[in-house]
């Protein structure tokens, strides 16, 4: 039996309910799966940013949100107005799940580009992901992700990740490892069970890579392709300006 690394400690990933105290006061980190927002979320971020924070808003290299600059209550807690404010805008769906909500997907899927629209199958991963008790094991800093064919995902080297082969098709990436090839319609359930597998013989690794056998273990098999460079086009699309954020 293969021996699991030195344990490592437990990851200090933040959210709402953790927040991280650094130089300029605590910071949360807000989870925002695939990238997709409510409507009005931004615009009530910004406000509760203003009044509780720095003001601004900022966005993580894993397209999620960041609130830095926030007082902490006697408690040790974030101000009540804003753990309300981000239950209000639907960014806190399960708060035993809020720190592994972390699924990047193609940013332009559906609008430019991309063999097929995977924002479904983000919003169908996520919610699988917060009804599984088991996920909520899962450490802070697993990543998932969704490329729908372009290549900007799967350079991004998350744990788990869906590559569309073909519109109807995907090739699971276990780490580095190619795992099975499934329909698209399969992706979400799919990518539940190997996390779930992965949750239950993890000890205290935080990522597929770290496994002794390195995926192996959860399906994984040859070592995965590396991607071609990614061409993602930006500009204007039907009237919206898309932009590159350097991170």
């Amino acid at each position: 039996m293969d021996a699991l690394p030195p344990s490592l400690p437990p990851d200090r990933c933040p959210g709402i309910l953790r927040p991280h105290v650094a130089a300029d006061g605590a910071l949360v980190r807000l989870r925002v799966p695939g990238g997709q927002l409510p409507d009005g979320a931004l615009r009530a971020l910004s406000a509760v940013s203003v009044a509780c924070a720095d003001g601004d808003v900022h966005l993580t290299s894993r397209g999620n949100l960041q609130i830095r600059g926030i007082e902490l209550d006697e408690c040790g807690g974030v101000p009540s107005a804003l753990s309300e404010a981000v239950t209000a805008t639907g960014l806190l769906p399960s708060a035993s799940h809020e720190r592994v909500r972390n699924i990047v997907a193609s940013p332009l899927t559906g609008l430019c580009g991309g063999l097929a629209d995977v924002r479904p199958l983000v919003r169908e991963l996520d919610a699988g992901l917060c009804a599984d008790p088991a996920l909520a094991d899962l450490p802070g800093r697993f990543l998932f992700g969704i490329d729908d064919g372009r290549g900007d995902i799967a350079a991004m080297r998350c744990d788990l990740t869906a590559i569309l082969r073909d519109p109807a098709v995907s090739t699971i990436v276990i780490g580095d490892l190619r795992g099975p090839t499934v329909p698209l319609a399969q992706v979400p359930a799919t990518l539940i069970r190997l996390a779930r597998h992965f949750a239950g013989i993890r000890d205290s690794v935080w990522h597929v890579r770290q496994l002794p056998r390195a995926g192996a273990e959860i399906g994984g098999r040859d070592p995965a392709p590396r991607p071609p460079a990614c061409t993602m086009p930006y500009g204007t699309l039907g009237g919206a300006v898309s932009v590159l954020v350097p991170l």
